[in-house]
């Protein structure tokens, strides 16, 4: 092991073995909760009435609806499936309460992180809008020197999720398909160039139609396997809850392995905290910081809540023996088999996991340009980061790299550090920017 592959597996050991990270976020998520006194459960219906509002939308910025599929698309990827299969794997189904306790406490810091990057956004001369935490750093804090550290850390992190998204893709369609992975990998990276290279940038309009399908698709077909077994559908959700509070052993064998795995993996499945959806929905063009902070709230519902529950369901609703002793994605490919039959269960895995996958990829690519864009105005800027971003998606396609998994872990540690930062010190921009858009448009609360 190379002196480098120490270091970070050291600093991986401190951060995320001592369990730094979640204690920072369910704390800032209990106080966030606290201090918008339920934002994300007074406000629910009004972000879904967002999602659809055009008042503002022009031709220089994204609409609210395509912020949100951008955010949604890097949040329901990859990480949505092999999140919730390594949490029952190794936390039991009792990981999946916490998963959701998690996804409602980081809603609210979604909704702050979100709203700041909102307040603290620039224009450039195009007209076009651009935020994130390196930006509420700078504008915020007066601290540039840490919004450099942000698009570091973001890009070492991104790098390694390019690898390990493209890499599930070519490995699943080799199973299906049988499709040599150099196959894939140039075709994943072929579909990626057409779409961020170009006169403009298509990634949001891909995404604001690629998301919605994915998404129908992969509920539809866990909607049928639920009517399916909806006599076992009670039973389920007693497991779940009953080893929640280790009133049944899980597989993790204690209630603190169930409760940390849960939140781990729910942590790092809804972004909440990382900083990286406050990077395309501070693109977006609405009438008020708060409403963009609400959709980003509504995402990390939709996450969790919907999708990752579903995933959770077809595994849970599988016969036991069939699934005995099984992990990662091996657990998931043969519960969808159990239910759909092995060869259609495979086919369906494998073009969801590339749906998913693919617009995580695109995701990644817009974060990458909006903060390539806070070091540099300059054109090859954005060209550079973009044949980095094809080069990432092309190798970790053709092999798998535990290395860059590991360092993809140390940087989104890092960042989200980093981030919240600035968060925290600056929440109170976010608290009043609630009050006055309460005040202003005499929002109906749930």
């Amino acid at each position: 092991m190379s002196i480098l592959e120490n270091i970070v597996d050291f600093f991986n050991s401190i951060l995320w073995g001592k369990n730094i990270l979640v204690v920072l976020l369910i704390s800032s998520g209990i106080f966030f909760t606290i201090k918008t006194n339920f934002v994300q459960i007074r406000f629910l219906k009004h972000m879904i009435l967002l999602l659809s509002d055009k008042s503002n939308n022009d031709s220089e910025n994204l609409s609210p609806f395509q912020a949100f599929c951008i955010s949604t698309a890097t949040r329901v990827g990859a990480g949505n499936l092999a999140g919730v299969v390594s949490a029952i794997s190794i936390g039991g189904a009792g990981s999946i309460f916490w998963m959701w306790v998690v996804a409602f406490l980081g809603s609210a810091t979604a909704f702050v992180e979100t709203t700041l990057a909102m307040i603290f956004r620039e224009k450039d001369k195009s007209g076009h809008f651009y935020g994130g935490p390196c930006f509420f750093l700078k504008n915020g804090l007066g601290k540039k020197s840490w919004g450099i550290a942000f698009v570091v850390t973001g890009i070492i992190c991104w790098a390694g999720v390019l690898q390990v998204v493209s890499n599930s893709v070519t490995e699943s369609f080799n199973v299906a398909f049988s499709i040599s992975p150099i196959v894939i990998s140039i075709l994943l990276t072929l579909l990626a160039a057409i779409v961020i290279f170009g006169k403009t940038d298509k990634t949001a309009k891909v995404l604001d139609k690629v998301v919605p399908i994915m998404a129908i698709l992969y509920l539809a077909i866990v909607f049928f396997i639920i009517l399916k077994n909806i006599t076992l559908l009670p039973q389920v959700f007693s497991q779940i809850f009953s080893e929640a509070f280790g009133v049944r052993q899980g597989v993790g064998g204690t209630i603190g392995a169930i409760i940390m795995q849960g939140v781990k993996r729910g942590l790092f499945s809804n972004e909440a905290g990382t900083g990286s959806a406050p990077c395309a929905a501070a693109s977006a063009n609405v009438s008020h910081p708060v409403q963009q902070g609400l959709i980003q709230s509504l995402g990390v519902f939709v996450d969790t809540f919907v999708i990752c529950t579903a995933t959770a369901l077809v595994m849970l609703l599988t016969k036991s023996s069939v699934i005995e002793g099984l992990s990662g994605m091996e657990l998931l490919q043969k519960s969808f088999n159990y239910h759909l039959g092995s060869t259609f269960g495979e086919i369906f895995v494998a073009i969801i996991l590339f749906l998913f996958c693919f617009s995580t990829l695109l995701g990644i690519c817009f974060y990458g340009k909006v903060n390539v864009k806070f070091l540099t105005d300059k054109d090859f800027g954005q060209t550079l980061f973009k044949i980095f971003a094809l080069s990432m998606i092309f190798f970790g396609g053709i092999q798998q790299n535990i290395f860059m998994w590991n360092l993809a872990d140390l940087g989104l540690a890092l960042m989200t550090i980093i981030n919240m930062s600035g968060v925290l010190p600056l929440s109170k921009f976010a608290f009043d920017s609630l009050k006055d858009y309460q005040k202003r448009f005499k929002v109906v609360e749930a």
